[in-house]
Parts: C-alpha cells; sequence; structure tokens
C-alpha cells in the first residue's frame, strides 16, 4: 500500500509534519446552559473535486469551543467518515467567522507557510488512486481518522514550490471546470430538448386537428379521435421475483438478472450483472423476458436523466425478471416505443409525484402503474408517433453521449494533472508563487 511515487528531489514526510490535525465535535443538539448556537461544517459540505457547498446549519458549541474548532482561510477540511464521503477534501479560502465543524470533519491548519491548496490537492490526488480507500482498509464503514490522517505519508517541497504548484493547479483546474460546466450546461440544453419533443408529440400525435378537454388533471388537451385508457387495461404487467441473493451467480452460461441496477433511462445497462442457474433453481415463466417487454425501476422511478424505462431488445435476452423491477408487455392494440415516450412523459410524473409526498425514498407500486390513464391513439397512429420521436431523440442522444464523454475525458484530465503536479512529474517551478 504505497502513495503515487513523488521526486526525488523532494523530502518526504507524512501530513502531521506540516499540520496539525483536529476532529471535530459530536453533534449537540441542544443547549447544556451557556452554550453558543453557531454554523458548523459537516460532511455534506465537502464535495468531490475539492468543492467547498456552504449550506449553514447549526449546533450548540460549549464556551471556548468555536475558538479551537474555529475555520481559518488556508485550512484543510477532510471528511472523516461515510461510505463514497471518506477522504474527500477541500481548502478553506476564507475566515469563516463564527463557525465551527462537527467531528464527520478533520482539520487540517497548515504549520508555518505550508500552502493548504498543495496538501488539498495531494489529498485529492490520493483518493483518485485509491490509496485512501485502500489505507483505510474498508470493511463496512470506513472512517480516516485524525490518527490515520495525521500519518499519511506526504511529499514536502520548499514552501515556495508549494505555492508554485498550487498556483498553476487553481489556473489549470479552472480552466478544465469551466469547460467541463460549459459541456454540463449544453447536456442539460439537449435534454430539455429531447423532453420537449416526446412532450409536443406524444399527446398532439403528427397531424393536428381538432383537440377535447383532458380526462385527468395530469393529460393536456388530446386529439379528438383518440381514447384514454388504464394502462393495465391495454398490456399484461408483473413485478419482479424475489430471488434468493445466495443463489446468484456470474457463470456466464447462466441467465442475466435484470435488477434495478440494470434500468436506466432510456435503455438498460449490464455493466453491473447477477446470474441464476435455471437448471438446478426452477424460475416461473411469467418473470422470462422478451423482446417489446417495458421494464421500470420501481424504486427511485425518477432520476436526473430522467424515468427509468427502457424497451428490451433482442440484445437483453434471455434474462429474468428481478424484484423491484416491474415488467409492461403492451397488449395487440398499443405499441411498446409509444408506451415508453408516455411513460416517459411530465404526465407519468405528474400523475405518481403526489403519491410519494412523505416518503423517503420514492417507490412505485405495480397497481399505482396499471391505474394511470393514459392517451390511446389508433395503433397505427402509436408506430407513427414513436417512430418520429425515436427519429429526433437519436440524433440528441448521439450529441449528449458525445458531451458526456468530452465530461468524462476532461475529468480523467483533471485528475491526471493533479496527480503529475504534486508528484514532481511535471516541474512548475517557473510559476509565479
Amino acid at each position: 500500500m504505497k502513495p503515487p511515487p513523488i521526486s526525488a528531489r523532494w523530502r518526504h514526510g507524512q501530513i502531521k509534519n506540516i499540520a496539525d490535525v483536529t476532529l471535530g465535535k459530536m453533534l449537540q443538539s441542544s443547549n447544556s446552559g451557556d452554550d453558543i448556537e453557531a454554523n458548523y461544517m459537516r460532511a455534506a459540505n465537502v464535495q468531490p473535486e475539492g468543492v467547498l457547498q456552504l449550506d449553514p446549519k447549526l449546533m450548540w458549541f460549549k464556551p471556548g469551543e468555536l475558538e479551537s474548532l474555529s475555520l481559518r482561510q488556508g485550512d484543510v477540511v477532510v471528511v472523516e467518515g461515510g461510505v463514497g464521503g471518506y477522504g474527500r477534501a477541500a481548502y478553506v479560502p476564507a475566515d469563516l467567522q463564527g463557525w465551527g465543524f462537527q467531528n464527520s470533519i478533520n482539520r487540517l491548519r497548515p504549520v508555518g507557510e505550508n500552502d493548504g491548496r498543495f496538501l488539498t490537492y495531494y489529498l485529492i490526488a490520493l483518493r483518485a488512486s485509491g490509496f485512501i480507500e485502500r489505507y483505510c482498509n474498508v470493511v463496512s464503514m470506513p472512517h480516516l481518522t485524525a490518527e490515520k490522517l495525521a500519518a499519511i505519508p506526504i511529499p514536502i517541497p520548499e514552501v515556495i514550490e508549494q505555492r508554485a504548484i498550487a498556483n498553476f493547479l487553481d489556473r489549470e483546474t479552472a480552466r478544465i471546470d469551466t469547460l467541463i460546466e460549459e459541456q454540463q450546461r449544453l447536456i442539460d440544453l439537449l435534454l430539455d430538448r429531447r423532453q420537449s419533443i416526446i412532450e409536443t408529440t406524444v399527446f398532439t400525435g403528427l397531424d393536428g386537428g381538432e383537440t377535447k378537454d383532458p380526462t385527468e388533471p395530469w393529460l393536456p388537451t388530446l386529439p379528438v379521435n383518440w381514447t384514454t385508457t388504464q394502462l393495465g387495461f391495454v398490456s399484461d404487467t408483473t413485478a419482479g421475483w424475489a430471488f434468493p441473493s445466495d443463489g446468484f451467480t456470474q457463470v456466464e452460461s447462466d441467465v442475466r438478472l435484470l435488477r434495478g441496477v440494470n434500468v436506466k433511462p432510456g435503455g438498460t445497462d449490464w455493466s453491473d450483472m447477477m446470474r441464476w442457474n435455471q437448471s438446478d433453481n426452477a424460475v416461473p415463466d411469467i418473470y422470462q423476458l422478451i423482446p417489446g417487454d417495458l421494464v421500470l425501476g420501481m424504486d427511485r422511478p425518477f432520476v436526473g436523466g430522467g424515468v427509468r424505462i427502457a424497451v428490451l431488445t433482442t440484445d437483453d435476452v434471455p434474462s429474468l425478471l428481478v424484484q423491484r423491477v416491474m415488467r409492461i408487455r403492451p397488449s395487440a392494440v398499443a405499441d411498446p416505443g409509444y408506451f415508453r415516450y408516455i411513460l416517459e412523459s411530465s404526465a407519468f410524473w405528474a400523475y405518481l409525484e403526489p403519491l410519494f409526498t412523505g416518503v423517503s425514498v420514492p417507490h412505485v407500486s405495480e397497481w399505482q402503474v396499471r391505474k394511470f390513464r393514459m392517451p390511446l391513439p389508433p395503433l397505427v397512429e402509436q408506430r407513427r408517433i414513436a417512430a418520429h420521436i425515436e427519429e429526433k431523440t437519436t440524433k440528441i442522444d448521439l450529441l449528449v453521449a458525445e458531451a458526456e464523454r468530452f465530461v468524462e475525458l476532461a475529468s480523467e484530465r483533471r485528475t491526471a494533472l493533479i496527480t503529475a503536479a504534486v508528484t514532481g512529474q511535471i516541474d512548475v517551478r517557473d510559476e509565479v508563487a
């Protein structure tokens, strides 16, 4: 377990040689008498890639604690524990007057003239390399304790070079971040355009003409020759089977299990795959999937990229339906493509949203989906609408994929640049310190 190799011209040491490490205080929810209520830093404030996202919350501090647990310009805050978050680090660019920090945070306060920005970038590089995960020896709930953090090996360039490295990375990562933000805005615009195409076509058709008032609050006006019906009246549905996880395999000859993790907006993703041995453990036919089936993720059905709904193709079968995924098999009067776009529409969300009120993890039941009242154009028109939307959205999806690939490559470039600079693989001593 070693950190990335570093320049031979630098001294080696541990974090405790260049910074004091302090763990925050346990969350105190009530006043013990003469306490002070103040803002506090917590793990959620420290985002990936060194982003400090201040979202003030209050807790009680005893007299004198705010001084010892202060947050000043030049400090570094590091997440102490939590799956997915431990080891995240961020630089404090300005004094946070009246703030303290919770025990989910370790504060690093550089000693002397050592630069907290250099320290932050080095910790970002360590986390990206996988060193932090190995160093914490993750078994269940990982923790980067103050003692472990203090003992992490670190290169110690001269202070003037630390500043040069930090200045270089501040400038170069800002350029990369600007490019990433531009691509993210483009992605958002493309996705808005995609959704607009769905919304303006799936409810109006391609021919225009006279319309009638909606029969349900979540539906817009519809062409007069269209009917409305409950989804369950024009499809066969079932929720997946509770396959026991101790029977999961990764034997290539076994049948794939279609789980919630495999259902993404607009398609399937088999990168995280489990299988099932049907020869030894027979499965009822109702859970066998076929091309043309729609599958809907029942836990958190709505995500940032849209509705977790996909139409299965020949590439997705044979496969078996697992619990928390719903299979929708349209009847002879319904087209799978049209069904998919109806379920991707804002009307489906408007129908379900009231059912999620007060629920921490949104979950939709098979019965709720079956009760969704939807428009039903003539079958020929359904197919025309689906083909039109498919043609238009496929072009947009290609542009989105290109932009997402750019973001991925730019993020990789950002990480590689940070690692190269903080380990001395590139020499930036000519930077203005």
